[in-house]
């Protein structure tokens, strides 16, 4: 009989916190034998993770977080290392995800031998079986993801105090840290695929944690692996949601397609889903990323052009204004001198069509 599970899920406003308890059956005691190879698979094996346990139901329109158990090779060492990578960065849809993954400083070479490599280097069967491996070596694997929403990011990049894509993920960084140390792993070294300048990017993270070792470098999925175990974490866990996508809109489950492409605005299979479901009225969706250019000049483009009364009045008062300036008003003025009375302006056709759509 397979272990039983607990989950704790801990929503906040901005966040869901998902904490695992699975208790699972330890492998053989140390020293155990050298890892398996995992081989290039015959079959597909993506439909069996199109949900994975990990992810908690329903729409993905807040930020979430989920931990392994602490394996217990790591909670007995006082030298453990840890790799930090990202999924989705780029794309104009779907969630941007960090993982972390980390094991003893003694096992670093056996992450190696199971085979864990850069996630963009193999094939989607090949990442799903890797992911696979974690549940079969909980005693000296763990494990973390942060999936920042589509809505997030947004939120983040537009809001009058920005908050750019290099400082979330940063601070996303910060906070998975700081998580593994808070649940009693003794972290010593850590190895980060930079974001932005790597300088500065390790003095930030130094700043945070002065009793660890950082190596922030490019590529650092393809160098360390730890880095590419947790390159792997992040890669599948954004591929599933993206698969089994859940529209928190009413009625768009059974109509939308979620034939996203990888979701990059270079990509001709998401040009092609961004054309093809567009709202002239109410745009997209939630599962894209309101804040890229992809998105804006599309929105400019195709969607229905509004004029709020309020910004005319504004104009007509500026206009005011700056006459006043002269010692002039408006009941002085000649008529021939006077501005023409302004039109209002046509609805455009479409909202004829809209009997549900409220006057503004």
């Amino acid at each position: 009989m397979p272990p039983k599970t607990r989950r704790s899920l801990k929503r906040t406003s901005s966040s869901i916190s998902t904490v695992s308890t699975t208790s699972m059956t330890s492998l053989s005691p140390s020293p155990s034998p050298p890892p398996t190879p995992v081989s290039d698979p015959t079959t597909s094996t993506s439909e069996a993770f199109v949900k994975l346990d990990h992810i908690p139901d329903g729409p993905c329109t807040t930020s979430w977080s989920y931990y392994s158990t602490v394996p217990k090779e790591c909670a007995e060492t006082e030298a453990v290392c840890l790799g930090v990578d990202e999924a989705g960065r780029g794309p104009v849809l779907g969630p941007m995800v960090y993982a972390v993954s980390y094991v003893p400083v003694t096992r670093k070479d056996d992450l190696a031998q199971v085979g864990f490599a850069d996630s963009k280097q193999l094939k989607e069967e090949q990442r799903d079986q890797l992911f696979q491996t974690l549940s079969k070596h909980p005693d000296w694997i763990g494990w973390a993801v942060h999936v920042c929403s589509p809505q997030d990011i947004s939120e983040c990049m537009l809001r009058r105090a920005k908050h750019n894509l290099n400082e979330l993920a940063h601070d996303t960084t910060i906070d998975l840290i700081a998580r593994v140390l808070k649940n009693g792993v003794q972290v010593t070294e850590v190895f980060v695929d930079t974001v932005g300048p790597p300088d500065s990017y390790k003095k930030k993270l130094e700043a945070h944690f002065p009793r660890i070792d950082f190596t922030v470098t490019k590529k650092a999925d393809s160098l360390f692996p730890c880095v590419s175990a947790a390159s792997i974490c992040a890669k599948v866990t954004r591929d599933a949601i993206l698969r089994g996508w859940v529209f928190a809109e009413t009625g768009l489950d059974d109509v939308f397609s979620r034939e996203f492409g990888s979701g990059y605005p270079s990509d001709p299979n998401t040009i092609k889903w961004l054309n093809e479901h567009i709202d002239r009225v109410f745009g997209y969706p939630r599962v894209i990323r309101f804040s890229w250019s992809t998105c804006a000049k599309l929105l400019e483009d195709k969607g229905v052009c509004v004029r709020w009364p309020g910004d005319d009045e504004d104009r007509q008062t500026k206009s005011a204004d700056i006459r006043g300036l002269f010692g002039r008003s408006d009941s002085t003025q000649s008529e021939e001198g006077s501005e023409p009375p302004r039109k209002k302006p046509e609805r455009d056709p479409i909202f004829r069509s809209l009997r549900h759509v409220m006057t503004i």
